[in-house]
């Protein structure tokens, strides 16, 4: 569940997108309206950081869930999630969609799929920080795409070399999971770009309710298959149950609430310290420690989204 790529997508907040795994899009007003004063937006902010840490404390806890159902079985179950809570407000009735609404719906539920068992994958082999981190080329990119500023050119060059640092040649580096996390980057930005045509063509969030009911609707035999050769325990259904309702339905619904409070160039410059709040999540539930040299490079990436937000658009 998004940075300024959520701003690009319209109403639509990022899986966050683990993704930054991303939430499905929220019915809320364009970025660019006037948001409210004072308290108002004071409590945007404390949503946002209460958002984000939700996001990231869901991925992470989902994380536990891996030894018995696997990254596969949890991304099942955190689908099912999104889609109960996405129908239930969304309300899609599928019987009024033409064709040229259906094929947009139907790419969205493929990529919104694909995106969170990627990254999922991703998180189990490379660890919670880097994945996220990786996956918020994505957004970052749709955010510099077709820009002519020099500062922009900078912060591509930023955020390039960060990446560079994460995936350099060691031994015990593993490129599959760095392939995976930038597999989910391509997802997220494809899940922006058919956002806007999905918000264009459907009206409310009835088309990303029902890519999020299609994508539940495939992993349903996935959910067997992990049943079937693997009997998930209480505790791992609990924790693919949690990140589900942390790292979807909250971002979800707190996004409706803060997109109309903040600006949207506020509400993209906190969505970039989302690789930082993963990799916080991932040191304190997972154990998961980096070096000075990946947090460098994660500070890389949050810097060169920070710094395009931050200088003004003329």
């Amino acid at each position: 569940m998004d940075t300024a790529a959520r701003s690009a997508a319209g109403s639509a907040p990022a899986p966050s997108g683990p993704l930054p795994v991303p939430a499905a899009p929220a019915p809320a007003p364009a970025p660019g309206a006037p948001p409210e004063p004072g308290g108002s937006r004071l409590a945007g902010v404390l949503t946002m950081v209460g958002c984000g840490v939700s996001n990231q404390v869901g991925a992470a806890l989902g994380s536990l869930a891996f030894p018995v159902l696997g990254p596969a079985g949890v991304v099942a179950i955190r689908q099912y999630v999104a889609a109960i809570v996405l129908v239930a407000v969304g309300r899609p009735r599928l019987r009024s969609f033409t064709a040229r609404q259906w094929w947009p719906v139907v790419l969205l539920a493929l990529v919104f799929g694909t995106m969170n068992l990627s990254l999922y994958t991703a998180i189990d082999r490379i660890g919670l920080g880097l994945a996220v981190t990786l996956e918020f080329l994505g957004p970052l990119a749709i955010a510099l795409a077709g820009s002519r500023r020099r500062v922009d050119a900078c912060c591509a060059l930023i955020a390039g070399l960060g990446v560079i640092t994460l995936m350099r040649p060691q031994p015990s580096a593993d490129y599959l999971g760095m392939g995976l996390g930038l597999l989910a980057a391509v997802c997220w930005a494809s899940y922006i770009l058919l956002n806007r045509t999905v918000g264009r063509r459907i009206p409310g969030a009835q088309g990303s309710a029902a890519a999020a009911g299609l994508s539940a609707l495939a992993f349903l035999p996935v959910g067997a298959v992990v049943v079937v050769r693997n009997p998930p325990t209480a505790g791992a259904v609990g924790y693919a149950i949690a990140a589900g309702v942390l790292a979807s339905a909250v971002p979800y619904l707190a996004d409706v609430f803060t997109l109309r409070r903040v600006p949207a160039q506020v509400f993209g410059l906190f969505m970039s310290v989302n690789p930082v709040l993963a990799a916080l999540a991932g040191w304190i539930v997972l154990g998961e420690h980096l070096g000075g040299i990946e947090w460098a490079a994660i500070g890389a990436v949050v810097a060169a989204n920070a710094l395009s937000m931050l200088v003004p658009r003329r």
